[in-house]
């Protein structure tokens, strides 16, 4: 599996060369090798996504979390689909799956209270989207973390 994952890291660091249509089509090929594997559909996902086929991403999003999709890509996977849900227009769909996997997003956390902001705009709460970006960044900051935090919790306040 690591020499696999390997070439599908090769078709991804050169997809701005190579473009969409030849992503997809080379992200399918070695997808073929591995069928229904949840990492080959998660693959494959990506790819659509990377693409704007959201429509088609969404089905194979779902299909890899279904048959099983573990690790760190089962938290990317719900990053993406979420993202994918929110461009679909229901961003509150998106934030109930990001709610759902947050606790279990580890070093993905960021990226969870991130795409999570976009859906919260998206669905109308702008504050709030505002407040959980902000509180996420704050550890991050070497000057004016208590500051920010304390700026994040107001928000929330008002939110």
């Amino acid at each position: 599996m690591n020499e696999w994952k390997a070439r599908v890291a090769a078709v991804w660091a050169a997809a701005v060369e190579i473009g969409d249509d030849e992503v997809i089509r080379r992200i399918d090929a070695l997808a073929e090798e591995r069928a229904e594997h949840p990492i080959a559909l998660f693959e494959r996902a990506g790819a659509r996504d990377s693409a704007g086929r959201e429509a088609e991403a969404e089905e194979l999003y779902r299909r890899a979390l279904e048959r099983g999709l573990d690790g760190s890509e089962r938290v990317q996977a719900h990053v993406q689909l979420a993202s994918t849900i929110r461009n679909l227009g229901r961003p509150l769909e998106a934030i109930a799956l990001l709610d759902a996997i947050e606790s279990d997003a580890g070093e993905l956390r960021d990226a969870v209270v991130a795409f999570r902001a976009l859906a919260l705009v998206d669905a109308g709460f702008a504050r709030r989207a505002a407040s959980e970006a902000i509180a996420a960044l704050a550890p991050h900051l070497q000057r004016y973390r208590v500051s920010a935090a304390a700026y994040a919790a107001e928000l929330t306040a008002s939110a």
